[in-house]
C-alpha cells in the first residue's frame, strides 16, 4: 500500500501505546507517531501512556492513560484527555513502544504485559523481545554477521582486537549509538574504556571487527511480518563512525539487494513466527549488525524517500489477527 489514501477497516479496534511522551517527539520522523496517525486514519481510537504508569493491581494490568488523538501539525499534534485507569484486558492492542535502554525497568514492563497478550494483542510480543535484545539474536546467524565477541573479561576482549585489529567496541544494552567506540589497531584505550564501562554496570560488552563500509552507510532494512518492505541509508556524519541519525546520521534513499533479501530470507520466518511484527534490520555493507525489535524506527524516512506507507503494511498485519 503506498500514499496517505487509507480505507477505513470494519472493526474500529482500542489501541494502547506505551511510550515516551508523546508531546515531545518530531512529528516528522517519529515512527510511533505515524503508527498513530496511521492508526487513527483506520477507525481506531487511541490511548497512551508512559511506562511508570503501568502496573499490575490485585491481578489486572492496568494502565493510567489518556485517550489520544493526533494530527500532523507541528506546536499542536496531540490532544491528550483526563489520566483514568484503563484495564489492557480490554483493549484490542498494546503497542510497546518505548525506547531503550533495555533496563530491568523495561524488561519488568514485558513481563506485564505477557499478562494480557495474546487476549490483548501486543506488538511486538513482549516474550521475545525480551529474549532477543537488539545485539544479541544477530549471534544466532553467525554467517551473516562480522566477527563478534560478547564479553566481559579484558583479556578476552584484548585477545578479539588483536586478531581483527580494526574493531568497534558498544555497550550491550545501549542504543542510539550512545557508547560506541572505534579502535583502531594502533588505538591503546581498550583497557581505560573497559574501565569506564565497568564503572557504570556489569554487563558484557560487545565488539565487533570495523566495517570499513559503514562509510557509505548503514542500511536500515524494515521487515513486517517477516517480509522486508524497505530500506534507507544512513550516512555518518563527517568524522563520525555512528550512522544513528541520533547523532546526526543523515537518511538517504536506498534499494534493497541480494544479499539485503538473502539475509531478510533467513531472518524472517524466525521474526514472524515470534510474533515480531514490525522489525528495523542493520546491515552494513554484506553483513547483519543488529536485529531491533524494542521499538525500531524508519517509517516516516522510508515513506519520505520511496512512497511505501509501511505503516498501513503494519496495520493490515495486525488487523487480520484481530
Amino acid at each position: 500500500m503506498f500514499g496517505d489514501v487509507v480505507m477505513p477497516t470494519a472493526k474500529s479496534l482500542r489501541v494502547g501505546f506505551q511510550m515516551d511522551p508523546m508531546e515531545g517527539v518530531n512529528i516528522d520522523a517519529d515512527s510511533t507517531f505515524r503508527i498513530a496517525l496511521e492508526a487513527q486514519a483506520r477507525g481506531h481510537s487511541l490511548i497512551y501512556w508512559t511506562p511508570q504508569r503501568l502496573a499490575y493491581i490485585e491481578g489486572r494490568v492496568i494502565a493510567r492513560g489518556q485517550s489520544m488523538e493526533v494530527r500532523r501539525e507541528k506546536g499542536n499534534h496531540v490532544t491528550l484527555g483526563e489520566l483514568r485507569d484503563y484495564d489492557l484486558a480490554d483493549l484490542d492492542v498494546v503497542w510497546l513502544r518505548q525506547d531503550p535502554p533495555f533496563d530491568m525497568g523495561y524488561i519488568t514492563t514485558t513481563h506485564l504485559l505477557d499478562r494480557v497478550h495474546p487476549d490483548t494483542l501486543v506488538v511486538n510480543d513482549p516474550t521475545w523481545v525480551r529474549g532477543w535484545p537488539e545485539k544479541l539474536m544477530v549471534l544466532d546467524f553467525p554467517d551473516l554477521t562480522p566477527p563478534t565477541v560478547v564479553a566481559r573479561d579484558l583479556e578476552t576482549l584484548k585477545a578479539f582486537k588483536a586478531r581483527h585489529g580494526d574493531v568497534v567496541l558498544k555497550p550491550l544494552y545501549g542504543n542510539g549509538g550512545a557508547g560506541v567506540f572505534r579502535l583502531t589497531a594502533e588505538d591503546r584505550n581498550l583497557a581505560s574504556l573497559h574501565e569506564l564501562f565497568s564503572s557504570i554496570n556489569s554487563e558484557p560488552l560487545i565488539m565487533q571487527k570495523f566495517l570499513p563500509a559503514v562509510s557509505k552507510g548503514d542500511k536500515r532494512v524494515i521487515l513486517i511480518d517477516g517480509e522486508p518492505v524497505g530500506a534507507i541509508n544512513r550516512v555518518p556524519a563527517k568524522g563520525e563512525v555512528r550512522s544513528n541519525m541520533h547523532v546526526g546520521g543523515r537518511p538517504e534513499k536506498v534499494d534493497l539487494t541480494e544479499r539485503d533479501l538473502e539475509i531478510c530470507a533467513a531472518i524472517g520466518p524466525r521474526l514472524r513466527d515470534a510474533g515480531q511484527i514490525f522489525v528495523g534490520i542493520d546491515v552494513i555493507g554484506d553483513w547483519l549488525t543488529e536485529i531491533n525489535v524494542t521499538s525500531p524506527t524508519g517509517l516516516q524516512e522510508l515513506e519520505k524517500f520511496d512512497g511505501i506507507n509501511a505503516s498501513a503494511l503494519i496495520w493490515e498485519a495486525i488487523e487480520k489477527r484481530r
